[in-house]
């Protein structure tokens, strides 16, 4: 079952289950679309991979069970800043980009 968290890892921005804003790689870590485009070069500071939108669960039960009420979003906020330099670092590496220097 997808965990829907509820903030961005980075800057700690709800991310309520119906929101367009969330992205999630393919071990869920989650981040906003701005942290996501503007800061993480859409990928993930955790794992490597890319980012998609997060899909969005019904908040109506119109089959089957298969709704927030029965399998709730996460309430669990998992608030680990990147560090951006570190970030950087792991691009040009992982890219072969010339990291951003301080």
């Amino acid at each position: 079952m997808l965990e829907l968290r509820p903030t961005c890892e980075h800057c700690n921005k709800a991310l309520p289950p119906d929101s367009l804003e969330a992205r999630i790689c393919s071990y869920e870590c989650t981040f906003c679309a701005d942290c996501v485009d503007n800061l993480l070069s859409n990928v993930c500071p955790n794992c490597g991979g890319g980012f998609v939108p997060r899909p969005i669960r019904p908040a109506k039960n119109w089959r089957n069970e298969n709704y927030l009420g029965k399998d709730p979003a996460s309430t669990k906020v998992k608030y680990k800043p990147v560090d951006l330099i570190e970030h950087a670092k792991f691009l040009a590496e992982f890219k072969g980009i010339t990291p951003v220097k301080r």
